[in-house]
């Protein structure tokens, strides 16, 4: 029997990074790529991973990605009804390349990630799957609501965006053939936003190897606390460093003195070497394979605490931490997404009470011990790539066969 031909458009070049979007597509391209012929094309600025890729797909085009702040784009978005976000994406170079791929006539499939791209695609009887993985606009709202000071006189025209953002996420999700989410929390809103019943869920995973400790690794002699390991350019993570550093931090070093937090993950140093110190490691984690890697600092810390204040999707990071044993202590808004129970699987509180809670995992080895190993056999029971790629493969059939 022969594959089914899959465009698969992404706003990045898919792989394991620090970035949980690219890890999510390129985990599922991986086990896709068994069962579908899939032509890839990224809109990127970067060839991080090409080598890998185009041994996964049957063809990888790239379109190169311009600069986000450019004065021709924000007068664009000033003066059309496109929001700034789906502005950075939109490329004649990108419409060319998918009207000529789709002008073959091979394709059953198209899969896009992120409606942002959907402006390029022109209009085809080809089945469309939109994975959005999550709520854009919510991200983008409760930044401008955490606005304050001089900066505040920027919000109406901030304002404005929001609305438009909103605006043409929800459109595309009522217009596009297929959709899905990453998250049950994500799939009710939507739901509710597009009054559609027929919303999918594809929800995010973790790799194997996550679950296969590195040898001659122990935790740290010390107290330690991980915030990471994420990308520090996305709004969600920064604030996240942010709202510890200053909320929850002192607090937590004044009652136990030996403690250390770990800010890793992409572009951390350029973003909070200021706050580098004995007790405060800040630093890029090693590609994989190098000698402090991802797995290394999920391995040798004592928990990672996450500050989060809105939600959407659900976080890479948290399935490969769960799947390390690293406990994690964070919002309900922070495990959106991953079915836990509180206390078990994770400490889930309000946001008032995480330095109460990080102290006190911090200072319970069984406690940290139970929920950690909890945690490692729900997200291997319920949260493999395997798995989802499966779930997102029985949509691709479904949607052929039609």
């Amino acid at each position: 029997m022969n594959k089914p031909n899959i465009l698969m458009i992404t706003p990045y070049l898919p792989y394991h990074s620090q970035a949980g979007g690219q890890t999510r597509s390129y985990y599922l391209l991986k086990h896709l790529a068994s069962k579908n012929n899939i032509t890839l094309i990224c809109f990127t600025r970067d060839k991080t991973g090409l080598s890998e890729l185009k041994k996964i797909c049957k063809k990888v085009i790239l379109i190169k990605r311009g600069k986000t702040w450019d004065l021709k784009k924000v007068l664009f978005t000033a003066f059309s009804p496109y929001p700034f976000l789906v502005t950075n994406y939109l490329s004649p170079e990108l419409k060319i390349a998918i009207q000529t791929e789709l002008a073959k006539g091979i394709y059953q499939l198209i899969h896009t990630e992120c409606f942002y791209l959907m402006p390029n695609i022109p209009f085809t009887s080809i089945p469309i799957i939109l994975v959005d993985q999550t709520i854009e606009y919510a991200v983008y709202q409760h930044f401008v609501e955490s606005i304050k000071g001089f900066k505040s006189l920027i919000k109406p025209f901030l304002w404005l965006d929001v609305f438009k953002l909103k605006y043409w996420e929800t459109y595309y999700w009522k217009k596009t053939h297929t959709v899905a989410a990453v998250s049950e929390d994500d799939k009710k809103l939507m739901s509710k936003m597009a009054h559609r019943t027929d919303i999918k869920l594809v929800p995010n995973g973790v790799a194997e190897r996550y679950f296969k400790p590195k040898k001659n690794i122990s935790k740290t002699n010390h107290p330690s606390i991980l915030f990471g390991i994420s990308n520090m350019k996305w709004m969600q993570n920064s604030e996240g460093a942010r709202l510890l550093l200053h909320d929850f931090w002192p607090t937590i070093i004044s009652a136990i003195p030996q403690a250390k937090l770990y800010i890793i993950g992409r572009y951390a140093p350029q973003a909070f070497s200021k706050y580098s110190s004995p007790n405060i490691i800040v630093s890029e984690a090693d590609i994989d394979g190098g000698d402090k890697d991802p797995q290394y600092y999920y391995q040798t810390s004592w928990l990672l605490l996450a500050p989060i204040k809105s939600g959407g999707g659900s976080r890479t990071k948290f399935f490969e931490a769960m799947a390390s044993q690293l406990p994690i202590v964070t919002t309900k808004q922070g495990m959106e997404g991953i079915n836990i129970k509180n206390n078990v699987h994770a400490v889930i509180c309000p946001y008032s009470d995480l330095a109460t809670s990080a102290i006190q995992l911090l200072k319970d080895k069984k406690q940290r011990d139970y929920i950690g190993h909890n945690a490692s056999a729900l997200v291997k029971k319920d949260y493999s790539w395997g798995k989802s790629s499966t779930k997102l493969n029985n949509i691709y059939k479904q949607l052929i066969s039609l």
